[in-house]
């Protein structure tokens, strides 16, 4: 990461008409991310479902604790924090809608730009530095996926870094490195554990490692000259602070029946599995692919998505500096950096280091510190080489191409109305016109980066958009006809089934794997349909390549609705260079609700 030299303060971006750009492209950014909130294909976590099963049969069951699930050793996987606000949101299954439990997500997002913004203002006195800071922080892919779908790690990010967000506004604004102000006492550090306590019972007991470390380093290099007895004090405040966050999540162990259970599912099962791997320790970190200590260092630039070169740019631009300190430290003193970019430098050294000491590692886990790289991306904004920027321009073309050719696809199949494709055509077309102002006019190369970017964001949207209405769901009358009915459901990943839960609300679902179906000879496959059919009074089944406009069962079979459905998980070669132009092929299938023709429909769960 970059060194500011003594005294400087970051310049400020330079934009032809001043803030407007960049007060528009936050509100922008804000924007995109309400657009199609309740959606079924939005950037997610793959197990956001599990989560949202849980929480809805807890919310059943009316009680706050013990957790509840249906899935085998999928119930204390997560602390109670995560379910409760699902329930709150919910209203207990009054509004179970995925928007509504998706909403707190947002606002945490929405929390943790302003306090990016603030503390970016705060350093620069510059308000198009900050509003440049929550933009480069909105449209970073990681904070879209898991910043504003159920399952994302916005709430953990908010707790476990208000300490530190606290300790840089608390930071002296003179950058003079001899310039200290006394460090948070005893009180604040109380509060300071209270509130990393509540990003625990989000996620982990396990964070209070990277957290307490952070708020640790961070207050060393705020302090600037350290002797033996600060460093103890400081130690026995983070320490405090530690304790009590720990303690606050501890609280799951006193108030559930069955703590038990929450040892062996959360803390055995769901953590320290994670320090243990069959292929061995440093097998997997030296030569582990994605798991490796080497992938690790790479993972703010692959959650950075369209931005990666962007952050790449800044991370030379570090070792550029760093290289001539280097090689001047005999000639010259030091350079200084001012206290609250060391900071964001601790914070963003912090958290890789830690999580390459697990087995189990993953650019996920970095997210909680996504906020210092993107003040720091802000803060040497005009230093970052333009030619860094270049390339997320050139992504994003590919990115509109694709998503601009389903949209058309979806268009063909009636799935999208004329104007539901003239609407992204539109937004695609003001996508390359922005790319292209962006590669022919330096000036504005960098905000037409970000723009782009979320441009992006909003197609996947729009091309998605027309799945959320009436071709992506069933009829009204076809939810009011199945109601207390026992129905087989595709489920081929961790509790998929639960997202009939709000296309067939007040059903009971058995979950089976459709995707193993599909694979099966088709005499089999016809076979296991009608054991289905003999023992549900409906059955959802998936579209087969064998099967081009209606199911197979026909005429054993009655087509209750048919809805579409996008088919997120592919098989090696589905998916190949002469079928790429066609995503009719391998994107868009047709979903049956089916029941057997001598089996009236009338029968409900006792």
């Amino acid at each position: 990461m970059p060194l500011l030299p003594r005294h400087s303060l970051p310049s400020t971006p330079l934009t032809p008409l001043g803030i407007w750009p960049w007060v528009g492209l936050l509100v922008f950014a804000l924007t995109v991310y309400v657009f199609g909130l309740g959606g079924q294909y939005v950037p997610t976590n793959g197990d956001e479902m599990v989560y949202t099963h849980i929480a809805r049969l807890t919310a059943a069951s009316g009680q706050w604790l013990p957790l509840v699930s249906d899935l085998d050793h999928m119930r204390n996987t997560k602390p109670p924090l995560l379910f409760w606000q699902a329930m709150v949101a919910g209203g207990w299954g009054d509004n179970w809608t995925m928007a509504a439990l998706r909403l707190p997500s947002v606002v945490y997002t929405v929390l943790i730009a302003g306090a990016i913004g603030w503390t970016v203002h705060n350093i620069t006195r510059d308000l198009r530095t900050a509003c440049l800071s929550m933009c480069v922080y909105l449209a970073f892919f990681c904070t879209f996926r898991y910043g504003r779908t159920y399952l994302t790690s916005a709430p953990e990010t908010f707790w476990l870094n208000l300490p530190i967000f606290l300790l840089l506004w608390h930071t002296a604004p003179s950058m003079h490195p001899s310039a200290n102000r006394p460090l948070p006492g005893w009180l604040a550090h109380v509060v300071f554990g209270l509130l990393m306590g509540l990003g625990l019972a989000y996620k982990s007991f396990a964070l209070i490692a990277p957290a307490a470390a952070t708020l640790w380093a961070a207050q060393l290099v705020a302090h600037r000259s350290l002797d033996l007895h600060t460093v103890a004090k400081i130690s026995a405040k983070v320490l405090l602070s530690a304790v009590i966050a720990v303690g606050l999540f501890g609280l799951w162990f006193v108030l559930d029946p069955d703590p038990q259970a929450v040892w062996q599912e959360f803390v055995i099962g769901e953590n320290a599995g994670k320090l243990n791997n069959r292929a061995g320790y440093w097998q997997t970190a030296m030569f582990g692919g994605g798991f490796s200590m080497w992938a690790q260092l790479l993972g703010y630039v692959q959650n950075a998505g369209l931005l990666a070169f962007v952050v790449l740019g800044l991370m030379a631009l570090g070792l550029q500096q760093a290289w001539a300190a280097w090689r001047l430290r005999s000639s010259i003193s030091p350079i200084a950096v001012p206290s609250r970019v060391a900071i964001l430098l601790v914070w963003a050294g912090v958290w890789p280091l830690v999580f390459s000491l697990p087995s189990q590692r993953s650019a996920r886990y970095l997210i909680p510190a996504m906020p210092a790289v993107a003040m720091m991306v802000a803060l040497y904004w005009h230093r970052i080489a333009r030619a860094w920027f270049i390339p997320s321009l050139l992504l994003c073309v590919v990115f509109f191409g694709i998503l601009g050719r389903i949209a058309w696809a979806a268009h063909e199949l009636r799935i999208a109305s004329s104007q539901d494709w003239l609407i992204t055509a539109c937004a695609a077309a003001v996508g390359l016109a922005c790319v292209l102002l962006g590669l022919t006019r330096p000036a504005w190369t960098r905000i037409c980066t970000l723009f782009s970017t979320l441009m992006v964001f909003t197609l996947f949207g729009l091309t998605t958009a027309p799945l959320n209405g009436a071709a992506g769901h069933y009829s009204a009358a076809t939810v009011a006809t199945l109601q207390q009915k026992r129905i087989a459901v595709p489920s081929s990943f961790n509790g998929q089934f639960e997202r009939f839960e709000f296309l067939l609300p007040g059903n009971r679902f058995t979950p089976y794997d459709g995707e193993a179906l599909a694979s099966m000879p088709e005499p089999e496959r016809q076979s296991k349909l009608q054991d289905l059919l003999t023992n549900h009074d409906a059955v959802i089944w998936l579209q087969t390549p064998s099967e081009t406009t209606l199911p197979g069962c026909l005429p054993s079979c009655r087509v209750l609705d048919q809805r579409w459905e996008v088919k997120g998980r592919h098989r090696s070669g589905e998916i190949n260079l002469s079928n790429l132009i066609h995503p009719q092929q391998w994107l868009f299938r047709k979903e049956w609700a089916l029941s057997a023709t001598e089996k009236p429909i009338a029968s409900s769960v006792n």
